[in-house]
Formats: structure tokens, sequence, C-alpha cells
């Protein structure tokens, strides 16, 4: 099944944003999205917007991404005008980025950086499956001006690398952090996902030690969720793999902060652990904070002063739209003052930061005081105006995150 666009009002066939959304640009940083939605092969439990060479069609190619890519970013710098504000971060995300040649990543880095400008120590990220890079491509993208890897190891086990469809042998993901080491790449990152059917608590536990020891400064740690549609949903709804136990997923969660904690990664986000504040993903937390950003690429999201809207899906239609010069959005929605307040309370709450109690409704408030005598809340920060989950707390987020909303 493939993924499915939200609902949404008409965008403009030019993707002009009202003035209000314009006037807010620089108030927060602003990030660039690049989604490259190619794949060598579809993982099993994955339902992103992502293709396979079989899946593609005419004007959909990746030898023609780049220039598509890049043609969307001249169209963002032209509907953003004269006050678009500088790049302060550019994540690309997939999908697997490092399918496309270094120079292709390069020249649509190159592009953002002719049209908005980047930062002073911007931050650049890429996504990449271990076995798309090597040393010479990792070399090659730190030389384009891309400053953080984030490697999808996913786990140290083999039997559950099979369950989840992934490609990659176990090892290269720790041979690929020491290699995008060695060429200069001072953030490295490591992906984890835990809970797959038939993994065991020792398998868990040596994922996490072969983390460590590939020396990352950041870590994402991600229950895995079945999601319909995939191979592994079907897999599960037949009964050939169990489904996921949630005291299970419980208990490696608990696991991945006592050992990441112990190594000196300190959480800043219910599913990430960093060594210091320059080792955070910075293009998430603008997410997490409800920043501007926006999205290049097939089915990519993109906000800015609180207009929402995405891309349409398919990489040929998305071509299409862009060799005609119309936008490639889909539709789009304005957020209007109560949605943007509630989606703050859902994303700030994950933040070690905490979230301002001022964001909250009295009855959230009241509901806040309750969590910190449950011990889901920590009680110095709420006495200083902040909610901040305890462990417990992250483990229940989705359930305290309900009532503070009201």
């Amino acid at each position: 099944m493939s993924p499915r666009l939200p609902d949404g009002d008409a965008a403009p066939a030019d993707g002009a944003l009202p003035p209000r959304a314009l006037a807010a640009l620089g108030a927060r940083p602003f990030g660039i999205y690049v989604h490259v939605p190619f794949c060598a092969t579809r993982c099993g439990y994955c339902d992103f917007n992502t293709y396979t060479a079989a899946e593609l069609g005419n004007g959909g190619s990746r030898e023609g991404f780049a220039a598509v890519a890049i043609a969307e970013i001249a169209l963002a710098r032209r509907v953003l005008g004269p006050d678009a504000p500088r790049v302060s971060t550019v994540f690309f995300g997939g999908g697997t980025p490092t399918l496309l040649p270094p120079e292709d990543l390069g020249a649509i880095l190159r592009a953002v950086a002719d049209e908005f400008g980047l930062d002073a120590g911007a931050e650049v990220t890429t996504e990449a499956n271990p076995e798309s890079v090597e040393e010479r491509s990792l070399s090659a993208l730190r030389d384009a001006g891309f400053t953080r890897v984030s490697l999808g190891m996913q786990s140290a086990a083999e039997h559950v690398l099979a369950v989840l469809d992934r490609q990659h042998t176990r090892g290269r993901a720790a041979a690929a952090a020491a290699e995008a080491r060695r060429v200069g790449f001072e953030h490295v990152s490591l992906d984890l996902i835990y809970g797959a059917p038939g993994e065991r608590p020792e398998d868990w536990e040596r994922s996490l030690e072969a983390a460590l020891a590939a020396g990352p400064d950041h870590v994402s740690a991600y229950a895995l969720i079945v999601e319909p549609g995939t191979r592994l949903h079907a897999r599960v709804r037949r009964g050939e793999l169990p489904t996921p136990d949630d005291d299970a997923m419980a208990d490696r969660y608990e696991a991945a902060d006592d050992v990441f904690g112990g190594a000196g990664l300190g959480w800043y986000e219910i599913s990430n652990w960093a060594a210091s504040e320059k080792a955070r993903c910075r293009h998430n937390i603008g997410y997490w904070r409800g920043g501007d950003w926006w999205g290049v690429g097939p089915g990519a999201h993109s906000h800015v002063g609180g207009v929402r809207w995405w891309n349409v899906l398919h990489p040929s239609a998305y071509a299409q739209r862009i060799a005609a010069g119309r936008s490639p959005a889909h539709a789009r929605e304005v957020l209007d003052d109560e949605t943007r307040r509630v989606e703050r309370i859902m994303l700030e709450t994950r933040l070690a930061d905490g979230l301002d109690v001022a964001a909250l409704s009295a009855a959230g408030r009241a509901a806040a005081v309750r969590f910190a005598t449950d011990g889901l809340v920590e009680r110095g920060a709420l006495e200083a105006r902040r909610v901040v989950l305890t462990r417990r707390g992250r483990l229940l987020a989705e359930a305290v995150v309900r009532e503070l909303v009201d």
C-alpha cells in the first residue's frame, strides 16, 4: 500500500503564501528538508514515500532528480521573496539519499546556498544506508559541505535485520561510522529499531553495545511500529510473526536509556540521545519547536508561518509539476491558533527542555500537577513552570499528552 496524503485546501499553482505567513519569516531558524525517495529495495516495515527502480515512471528517475529538486529550490526562493531568511539547517532524508552520487547531493546543497545563503555553522545532514556509502563517497560529501551523517544501523542481530528486510550486513554500520570519522565528519549518528518480532533481550543488548562501540555522538532508538499495508504487517496478520510486545518495548527503551546515559549520551527528545548540545540534531529540533522549513521533493511536507503544505507523492508527478512551472504542492492547510497550541504541546513535551506551562489550559495545568504527583512529570521542573517528562512519563507520553492538551 502506498502512503496517502492528508486532505487539505487547494494549493495555489504558483505556491504563493499568505502575507501573514511571510511576515513571520526570520522569527525562528529556517531549514530545508530534501526528500530523496529512492531505495534499492523496500524494507518490510517501511511505509515511507519511497520507490525502487521498478516503481518509477517517466520523469521520475534518480538521474534527473537533482535538477528537479534544484528547480523547486528556485521556486521556494521566489515564493518566500526578498526577505527569505538564510538557512540554518539542511536535512537530506528518504528513502536513501546516498543512492544519488555525492555530486548530485552537493549540487542540491549548493543550490540552497546560492538561493538562500547558509548560516555560519549551518548543520547539513544526510541519512545513509551503510551499504550505500564508502570512504570515498563520504569524503566527497564532507568536501561538499555536509557536516553530519545519520546511518541506519537498526540492529546488530542478523535474524532481526532479516525480519526487518534490511539489506546491510551486521557490522557494516559501525564500519561506515568509522569511515565517516576518518574523512572528517564531526557528527555521526546511528539509528536503531527495537521490538522486532523475534528480538531477544540479548539481541538488543548486543545492538546497544555495537552502536556505542562505533563511536557515534548521537543515537536514535525507535520502537517498531507495524504499519498497515507493509509487508511486515501482512506477515503479522497471517500469524507468521508475533505482534510486538508492549512490555518488551518498555524494557528495551529503559535498557537503551541506561546504556546511553552510562556512556555519556543524554536524552534530549524521547527517541534521541546526544553526547553534547552541539551533537543534537538541530534540524529535527526545529520541527519539535514548531519552526519554519521548506520540504523539497515528492511527498515532502513544509511549514512557514502557520501554513503547512505537502507535495504530490510520485516522483513522476512531482517532476511533471516542476517542468510545467507549477508548485508541486498537492494541498495545504492554514493552522489556527488553537491547532498550533495543541501541536506545540504534543511536540515540545517530547523534549528534555520541556514545555512552558503557559501553553496549557487550566485543565492542562491541573493534569500536569497530577502527573508530577504520579511521577510522570518532574516536580522540580514544574515548579520552575516547565513540563518535563520523567523516564516513566516518556514511556507513557501519549497518554500524558492527551490530558495536557485538554
